[in-house]
């Protein structure tokens, strides 16, 4: 396994200078799944705050643009793009967020915040009809750019 870049050589955290990278382009694609009831997703429709899946999908690109904010040890990055797909299925509402930039360091980390905020933004639009939905599956999905090159699941 290779050294951890987050901590120096006496152990304390750090982030990484990335200052020497080259900007190449970079992308990531992550997933999140909601185990929500039939019946709860029947009334999606209907719900009095609003359409949760569409709050849901502003939520996780409004959290991909924050994820510096939320992570201690992420780079502030400008992202070329960032969207968020929800869909309802029998079992639950799928997530699948995308970022994007021309950076020195990759997106994984505001894909997956993506797709977990707007998980917890469909968690918190529907709780009132069941407070029993699981969210579930919160993974990288694919990445591509950098040093690594292309990975996926």
């Amino acid at each position: 396994m290779s050294k951890l870049s987050h901590y120096d050589d006496a152990g304390s955290p750090r982030m990484v200078d990335v200052s020497g990278k080259p900007l190449t382009k970079r992308t990531a694609r992550a997933h999140a799944f909601v185990k929500i009831r039939p019946d709860v997703l029947a009334k999606l429709p209907e719900n009095p705050k609003g359409n949760p899946l569409e709050i849901a999908r502003i939520a996780g690109i409004s959290a991909a643009k924050k994820t510096a904010d939320l992570i201690p040890m992420c780079h502030p990055l400008a992202l070329t793009h960032a969207d968020v797909e929800v869909t309802v299925e029998e079992a639950g509402v799928r997530i699948e967020a995308t970022a994007a930039t021309t950076g020195p360091t990759g997106v994984e980390m505001e894909a997956l915040t993506a797709a977990s905020v707007a998980a917890l933004t469909v968690y918190d639009m529907t709780k009132a009809l069941d407070k029993g939905i699981e969210i579930r599956e919160i993974l990288l999905l694919e990445k591509t750019g950098g040093k690594s090159g292309a990975w996926k699941r």
